[in-house]
């Protein structure tokens, strides 16, 4: 496998017509150098060096790793890092049963990322300190009552996520996934709307749950016995990140500064 690279440039062309009707074009030099003939459009000839070549059993070794785009979630089972790419140029909309904790974590990280972070809630008091905490002194976590969220005008450049701490019931939002703005809805157990909300996600995060909650959700999000049977037994701080066709359990883990805001992982508020 060889490489080169080429500088490409836009044709110079300078003077007018002769007499012949011919053009004259320069080169940005005194037109050849050493007697090279001039490379019309590409500039002077550069040095030449020899080109490199790679054994195809070799290219594994050139390998760089890289991850995913957004923010990291957690670790997985194998300790690597879990990163949910939460800033989208499409719809998209997370459900997350479990509790306070992990919504405010996935919070503060996603204003991280540059987004700017709306929460609509009930209990604005749990979430206070935090909004005053995140983007030492910029307003990048806004509290909203519930059905109070204003259009957020959210674009590439200024992404949005619209976090809606509800309760069991939570009303529909008049502010709804769009274009680079994702909505997280929490949900601490579920609830009659849980169903629906889960069909229309498109990632479900669930954390410890009673067994017979587990085995519905198995059901709607179509998990194997082995892994729904184990969403009664989770330790706090681990969720279940799933799609319809992709499943990750996940342990999110608190920095300093979270753990000094937010205290300890907890899956009970």
């Amino acid at each position: 496998m060889s490489s080169s690279v080429s500088s490409f440039g836009t044709p110079a062309r300078s003077g007018r017509p002769d007499a012949r009707g011919t053009e004259s074009r320069g080169t940005g030099s005194r037109g050849t150098v050493r007697g090279t003939r001039p490379r019309f459009g590409f500039g002077l000839v550069g040095p030449r060096r020899d080109k490199h070549s790679v054994a195809l059993d070799q290219l594994d070794a050139l390998a760089l790793p890289v991850g995913d785009d957004g923010m990291v979630i957690g670790v997985d089972a194998e300790n690597r890092p879990a990163v949910l790419g939460i800033n989208r140029p499409v719809p998209y909309d997370v459900t997350l049963i479990g509790g306070l904790w992990t919504a405010q974590v996935l919070a503060l990280r996603a204003a991280a990322t540059g987004a700017r972070v709306a929460v609509e809630t009930g209990r604005a008091q749990a979430w206070t300190a935090l909004a005053q905490a995140a983007g030492g002194g910029q307003p990048c976590i806004a509290l909203h009552d519930v059905g109070r969220v204003p259009p957020q005008g959210a674009s590439a450049g200024s992404p949005v996520v619209v976090v809606r701490d509800c309760g069991m019931r939570p009303p529909r939002g008049r502010v709804v996934s769009a274009p680079w703005q994702s909505v997280v809805t929490l949900l601490p157990y579920l609830s009659p709307v849980a169903p629906r909300l889960l069909e229309k996600s498109s990632l479900v995060g669930v954390q410890r749950v009673s067994p017979d909650e587990a085995a519905q959700i198995g059901r709607i999000m179509s998990l194997p016995r082995h892994e729904y049977e184990a969403l009664s037994t989770l330790a706090d701080g681990v969720t279940l990140w799933c799609t319809q066709s992709d499943r990750q359990f996940v342990m999110t883990q608190a920095t300093d500064a979270e753990t000094g805001l937010l205290g300890c992982a907890r899956r009970m508020d």
